[in-house]
């Protein structure tokens, strides 16, 4: 294919790609996807969808990011049957009593001011409204995404924009180079043989899918370095139960004794999860890095690339804050 130098090239059919190529359609430029899975085959369709920042750095940047996705995902709550967004209610406890304090998830240290301050009404949980071996957690309405619905939304959104959407992979960033003026990378844990960036690493995680007794608010206990988490999200297909964060761990295939820890661990906060019945097991590959790269360079060949990979486990969170810098990014790339 003859390179389009007005044309922007995203690679990538997530969560991320999709959100920064409708930035930049919206924008005004002219944007093809190019992905070699389909939305529902990618890691962000396993995704679990709470807007939080968990798992992400630079830390400053991280929540800055996080901010402007819980503005965009709270007002497309406004239209949860059509975007896939929702506000639920939910507590994110701290550390367990008997473990030492990390950085975590929940907004403790001064880096998270901001974070704070966007999200209205969050507030220190009340010992009644902890569970047995927690003694500090926060509550909090937030959104709560539908990914799949979400994907579906975002795909309408990007052709509205007059973008297009293409399935077939890249075998580096140079062949994209030629078919395109600008490529926008966003191809998460595939970066790692594209760019190639082997500081790109899977966090496996998996989950548990099942039928939902009556659960209305989300639950989260995730200490940011443990293997082994515990949350239940109640979406409108079910109650997602999880979860693990492996680190180097490749497998997509569900663990059965894995599973069963999971579905013990949350039934232990609701107990009517026990005898719930299960519809789907999903396993997930988190595109992890020691920081988000986000960061532009001159390709060989002199094609312009904006990259945009290494989200952890916070894509959706995000994703539109990152967006923004994307076209600031493609805005000033410098004539050759």
């Amino acid at each position: 294919m003859r390179i389009n130098a007005s044309e922007v090239l995203v690679i990538g059919g997530g969560v991320v790609g999709l959100t920064s190529a409708i930035a930049l359609a919206e924008d005004g430029h002219r944007v093809r996807v190019v992905s070699r899975d389909r939305a529902d085959d990618t890691t962000s369709a396993v995704a679990g969808g709470l807007c939080w920042p968990y798992r992400i750095q630079p830390r400053e940047q991280a929540v800055r990011w996080s901010v402007r996705g819980f503005e965009v995902l709270a007002a497309l709550a406004e239209r949860p049957e059509e975007t896939g967004s929702r506000m639920v209610t939910g507590t994110m406890t701290e550390t367990v009593a008997d473990e030492p304090a990390t950085s975590g998830t929940a907004p403790a240290d001064d880096a998270l001011t901001a974070w704070h301050d966007a999200v209205p009404g969050l507030r220190r949980a009340r010992p009644d409204e902890l569970p047995a071996g927690h003694t500090a957690g926060w509550r909090a309405r937030t959104p709560l995404v539908d990914m799949p619905a979400h994907l579906r939304y975002l795909e309408g959104r990007l052709a509205a924009a007059g973008g297009t959407l293409e399935r077939r992979p890249f075998t580096s960033l140079t062949e994209a180079g030629q078919e395109a003026g600008t490529v926008v990378n966003c191809s998460g844990l595939g970066a790692r043989e594209l760019v190639p960036d082997p500081q790109v690493q899977p966090v496996q995680g998996q989950l548990v899918v099942v039928a939902n007794p009556g659960i209305e608010e989300w639950f989260v206990s995730a200490d940011g370095g443990a293997s082994d988490t515990t949350y239940v999200l109640p979406q409108p297909f079910g109650v997602v139960l999880g979860g693990t964060a492996r680190e180097h761990a490749w497998s997509r295939e569900p663990d059965p004794a894995v599973a069963e820890a999971i579905v013990a661990r949350c039934a232990r906060r609701f107990p009517a999860l026990a005898g719930a019945r299960v519809l789907e097991h999903r396993v997930g590959l988190r595109p992890a890095r020691t920081a988000v790269r986000l960061a532009a360079e001159r390709l060989p060949g002199g094609a312009w690339c904006v990259h945009n990979y290494g989200h952890g486990g916070a894509g959706v969170t995000v994703a539109w804050g990152c967006a923004d810098e994307v076209v600031r990014k493609v805005r000033e790339a410098p004539a050759e």
